[in-house]
């Protein structure tokens, strides 16, 4: 394709109409000019492909494909060859379908523990999760098909998400929130990356040319195109100057004619929006003549079991009751033994092709449910539990968090798992000193019922082949070796963002202590460690030697079973007194080894390694520790290494303050120190002050209009549930939200043309009180242009 030609032959009408989708899941053709339209579909755990109805959330049909386990338990493998497998195997997929873009991988930080969409992230370190999510861009583009790194950038609550404001010093943003879409985008080069929803110090991701040209592109050398996430768009305008290319979903023309005007008027050039047309033909091109006729199913379900038991984290393992005697005397609790838990709700949620629940493995086993689909026990459930528990020699427990807990849309309200699960539990363990805790989530839990289990088997979310895993597991065919990407900690009230969590203006006060780098700072006792992970067998480090820049360990396996070891090498910095975490993951690798059986395992190290953002990236002088372990509390040999390099000079740094010593929780006004300005809290507009950025959710209160709106939305949707308005359903609940606390810009896009900016401008006149003029701007639409602009 000639693509400076197909450019010069377009009007300027049709060049911003192409930077608009055809429909939901596809990019606008031109026939007359040879350009085919192509097919987008959702990740990362498998292709989410819809031919017929279509829809964001998961909750229409999509196409059966292989449900591979949720980020959370792949990211727990630390497998980079296996990460690319899973890759492969999703690109193949998408190739039947003739999908050009799978959208995925998720590398967002998990900051917090409720964040609702943890699971669809790898890790709570930058390392990890560019890693993993760089492996995966590599296996499904290796076949050809793109993939959508997302969400970009600091998309890290799901609370008001289309809205929210991501506030964090520049040092923040770099060595945390940006690097491992730095690492992703450079190792991995996928075709497209998603810009997210919310805004980064003040500014909307989609208008934001200092994140999408200035770092993404120029810094980063990166030469894809930016796709906006599901109604990200703010401002299209803003959109081409930023370096926003694609606008999803399409069928609506938002802010064409707006766009056209800029032009003809010299405020907007047009070779930004030629820049935005050559990226998406380039995108287009790239797919042609790539589909395929079948893929192997079975060797597919055979990669997501190994994926599933990977990764998988053996949390406990009291007395060495794991793994168990195929003859074993046991018997099974919990709903979810039945019917498992194996991936979240929302976009990613696959339609699996080959489902097989843990019930299955364990034939001939008696199996109590105890508690219902929601996690609610009776009393009397309670007492057929103890009844059962106590004639078993071993007793093994299902439970978790059910889809009600967490889901993209909105946050989890806290760490605990349902009372009833808590309650099947302890029933058990009152008549059964033999139990063991089989558990699903998609993130961490608090564990105040720790003590009840012999054994704790963590699985995340496992996909389709979960229930075959868990049985290997359990059982030896398999040795557990996944290791935790996050933190466990004690309580919720340990979490160093736990005391600014959930605000429409999110201060990310605790500024690179996130996850073990705030933990083991201030050595604060936690569950479980970060690159925590118990195993059948135990492994022995020795032998570390330093040269130059190279490190290498020998690994030894001692115990009395084949098994993985997941090293870890940590870089432990200069001086404690200062504005940097104690220690902090540069470089990892997983080793399978036999029975006494040894490798050498070598790293390389880079200036990176040793530095820290300050306006640009600096090597910090001084003398620094190599650390190579099991956790980040767990290190088994380390060495000095001299680093020649600048010194921090920067009161920011060194000056005595919650950031060189943090002990409890970070301040609003430590936090306007180390920002350099002040913060504002965020203000609800008021009746009158309505724009673009409100929605039906935040106005319906006020607004007759917007309460008419959401009544009529919230019936709409209940007929998909039938007829019930059941808010204690995730699916339900997650389309409300999405549905009705979606700005007015965005239900514009979202509706695919339904909804024209006519009709929205005359319900936002309404809303604010301009009935007469709302009613006449159907008739006559200069009349209905209200503000669109930020509050």
């Amino acid at each position: 394709m000639d693509k400076k030609k197909v450019i010069s032959s377009m009007t300027t009408e049709e060049k911003i109409s192409f930077t608009t989708g055809k429909d939901f899941w596809h990019t606008k053709e031109n026939k007359a000019l040879g350009v085919r339209s192509i097919m987008v579909a959702d990740g990362p755990n498998g292709l989410r492909c819809q031919k017929g109805e279509a829809d964001m959330l998961g909750v229409n049909v999509s196409l059966p494909s292989t449900c591979f386990p949720s980020s959370v338990t792949s990211g727990s493998t630390w497998d980079r060859e296996l990460l690319e497998e899973e890759g492969k195997a999703i690109g193949k997929e998408a190739k039947k379908e003739d999908v050009a873009v799978v959208l995925g991988p998720g590398c967002n930080i998990k900051r917090n523990p409720l964040g609702g969409r943890n699971f669809e992230y790898y890790s709570e370190d930058p390392v990890v999760s560019g890693e993993m999510a760089a492996s995966w861009i590599k296996g499904v583009e290796s076949e050809g098909v793109g993939t959508s790194l997302k969400h970009f950038a600091a998309n890290n609550q799901e609370y008001k998400r289309l809205i929210s404001d991501s506030i964090m010093d520049e040092r923040t943003l770099r060595e945390i929130y940006l690097s491992p879409f730095e690492r992703a985008v450079k190792k991995g080069n996928p075709a497209t990356v998603m810009c997210s929803y919310n805004k980064i110090n003040g500014v909307y991701s989609s208008d934001n040319k200092y994140l999408l040209s200035d770092i993404l592109r120029n810094e980063w050398g990166w030469n894809g195109s930016v796709i906006t996430d599901w109604g990200a768009l703010h401002d299209r305008i803003k959109g081409f100057e930023a370096g926003c290319d694609l606008s999803m979903p399409g069928g609506s023309a938002f802010m064409e004619k707006a766009t056209l005007k800029a032009v003809r008027e010299g405020r907007l050039s047009e070779k930004l929006i030629d820049e935005s047309v050559e990226r998406i033909l380039t995108l287009v091109e790239r797919n042609e003549k790539n589909k395929i006729e079948e893929v192997d199913w079975d060797k597919h379900y055979r990669v997501a079991l190994r994926v599933a038991e990977e990764g998988a984290v053996l949390l406990k393992n009291q007395d060495s009751i794991l793994p168990l005697k195929e003859k074993e005397d046991v018997v099974l609790f919990g709903f979810m033994a039945g019917k498992m838990r194996y991936q979240g709700t929302g976009s990613s949620h696959i339609n699996p092709k080959i489902l097989k629940e843990p019930i299955a493995f364990f034939k001939g086993r008696p199996w109590i449910e105890g508690v219902d689909e929601r996690g609610n026990i009776t009393e009397e459930g309670i007492k057929n539990i103890e009844k059962e528990a106590k004639n078993h020699k071993v007793a093994i427990v299902f439970l978790g968090l059910p889809d009600a807990y967490e889901s993209e849309a909105f946050d989890r309200e806290s760490m605990s798992i349902p009372e009833g699960h808590k309650k099947m539990l302890e029933a058990v363990a009152r008549v059964n000193s033999n139990t063991i805790v089989v558990m699903f989530s998609g993130s961490s839990v608090e564990m105040d019922w720790e003590n009840n289990a012999k054994a704790i088997l963590y699985m995340g979310l496992a996909g389709e082949a979960g229930g075959e895993a868990v049985f290997n597991l359990i059982y030896g065919k398999v040795n557990p070796s996944g290791k935790l990407t996050e933190t466990w900690p004690m309580e919720y009230k340990d979490v160093p963002s736990s005391g600014c969590w959930g605000k429409v203006n999110a201060e990310y006060r605790e500024g690179i202590y996130v996850g073990y780098r705030y933990y083991d700072k201030v050595g604060l006792d936690v569950r479980y460690p970060f690159g925590y992970g118990l195993s059948y067998t135990k492994f022995q480090y020795s032998d570390l030697k330093i040269n130059g820049r190279e490190v290498s360990v020998s690994i030894r396996n001692i115990g009395e079973c084949d098994g993985d070891e997941v090293v870890q090498l940590y870089i432990k910095n200069p001086d404690k007194e200062c504005y940097r975490a104690l220690r902090e993951l540069r470089d990892f690798t997983r080793v399978s080894l036999k029975k006494g059986e040894e490798k050498r395992i070598i790293f390389v190290l880079s200036d990176r390694d040793f530095s820290i953002y300050d306006g640009k990236w600096k090597v910090v002088g001084g003398e620094y520790v190599v650390e190579i372990g099991a956790s980040s509390r767990d290190i088994r040999v380390s060495e000095k290494i001299v680093i020649e390099g600048e010194d921090i000079l920067s009161d920011k740094y060194t000056q005595k303050s919650w950031y060189t010593q943090p002990i409890g929780k970070p301040t609003k006004k430590d936090f306007e120190w180390l920002l350099g300005r002040k913060t504002e809290e965020y203000k609800a507009a008021d009746k009158g002050s309505y724009t673009m950025d409100n929605s039906a959710m935040e106005m319906k209160d006020h607004s007759l209009i917007m309460k008419i709106q959401y009544k009529v939305t919230e019936k709409i949707i209940s007929k998909s549930y039938g007829g019930k308005k059941d808010y204690n359903d995730p699916g339900f609940r997650m389309m409300m939200i999405s549905s009705t606390d979606c700005p007015l810009r965005s239900s514009i896009i979202n509706s695919g043309g339904t909804m024209t900016e006519k009709m929205a401008n005359a319900f936002l006149l309404m809303a604010n009180g301009k009935w007469i003029r709302g009613i006449l701007s159907f008739i006559f639409p200069s009349l209905g242009e209200e503000k669109r602009g930020d509050k």
